[in-house]
């Protein structure tokens, strides 16, 4: 048996106020995670959903990772080697944008055995509309000054 996560990032204005949500489920456990950051973008929300749920596991586990987003999906699977490879700087010579998150989703995901799968934002996946849904919420929350998370 493996967790199931799906993860999301929104920002209005990019950058701008922006909110991230996960939910993982095992077995007939389901646990919900969101949080908000008044200045941000939509690429660190993105990370940082992935982040959050990754590292809310207490113990190493087989997990499979739903995202909208190909920034993360690619970065992960396809870039960060050689982002590492080239000291943290990518084809051109340019250094990686959000390096602190990317080096601590490599913390997190290398403690689990993780299948990355891309899905289509808004196009009815239930688990995809959910985090989307509490993304959005957090930064609702945090605009109305109230807690998030």
């Amino acid at each position: 048996m493996r967790v199931e996560v799906y993860s999301d990032g929104a920002c209005r204005g990019n950058p701008g106020p922006g909110g991230w949500a996960a939910t993982l489920q095992y077995g007939d456990h389901f646990r919900e995670l969101s949080g908000a950051e008044a200045a941000t973008t939509n690429n660190r929300m993105e990370l940082m959903a992935v982040i959050s749920a990754l590292e809310a596991l207490t113990r190493p586990m087989s997990v499979l990772v739903h995202t909208d987003s190909e920034y993360v999906r690619r970065g992960i699977t396809e870039w960060l080697a050689s982002w590492k490879a080239r000291d943290w700087r990518t084809a051109d010579k340019k250094p990686v944008k959000n390096r602190d998150l990317w080096e601590r989703l490599d913390a997190a995901a290398s403690r689990h055995e993780v299948e990355w799968r891309w899905v289509k934002g808004h196009s009815g996946v239930p688990g995809n509309e959910r985090v989307d849904q509490l993304a959005n919420a957090a930064i609702d929350a945090l605009r109305d000054g109230r807690v998030v998370g």
